[in-house]
Parts: C-alpha cells; structure tokens; sequence
C-alpha cells in the first residue's frame, strides 16, 4: 500500500467516525428518546437519512481541519466517505 493510498485511507476513516460521532451527539442533545430507541422511530417514520445528514455536518469540520494543516489527500478521504453516505441515504430513499 502506498503513502496516498494510506491517506486517503485514514480520511475515509475519519470521515466515518465524524459522521457517527456528529450523529450520536444530535440524538443525545436533540432527541428525547435513547439513542436505540431513536434510530427505531427514525427507520418506522422514515426519517433515517435526514439523521444521517444531520451527522454528516461534522464532516466539514474534518474536511476543512484536514486542507488547513496541508494533508489534501485526508481531506480526499474524508470528501469520499460523506459521498458514501449520501449514496447510502439516496439507496435508502428509494429502496
């Protein structure tokens, strides 16, 4: 595995931690129900993919911290795990 690869390995990692991160807090500050609880009415009322892209904010806070500090390729990383989960709330969406 080469240096690029690695990085934007450990973007894609980030990027994926941020987004559960970012979303466990929204339920914890927002929600009034547990947080399994919580992702029980998201999925019966549909809302799953809004809870999603609520978490996915964090992101921009990995994305732009990554280009601050000149690591391009952790940024990459992270740009592509927040393209994964937009592809995984439209599959969503739709299926």
């Amino acid at each position: 595995m080469n240096k690029g690869t690695k990085e934007i390995g450990i973007g894609i990692l980030v990027g994926i931690i941020a987004n559960t991160f970012g979303t466990l807090v929204y339920i914890l500050l927002f929600s009034d129900l547990g947080i399994e609880a919580t992702f029980k009415a998201a999925i019966a009322q549909g809302y799953l993919g809004s809870l999603l892209a609520l978490g996915a904010i964090l992101n921009l806070a990995a994305f732009f911290g990554f280009l601050r500090l000149k690591r391009d390729l952790r940024a990459r990383g992270v740009l592509i795990a927040t393209l994964l989960t937009a592809i995984i709330i439209l599959v969503y969406k739709f299926i």
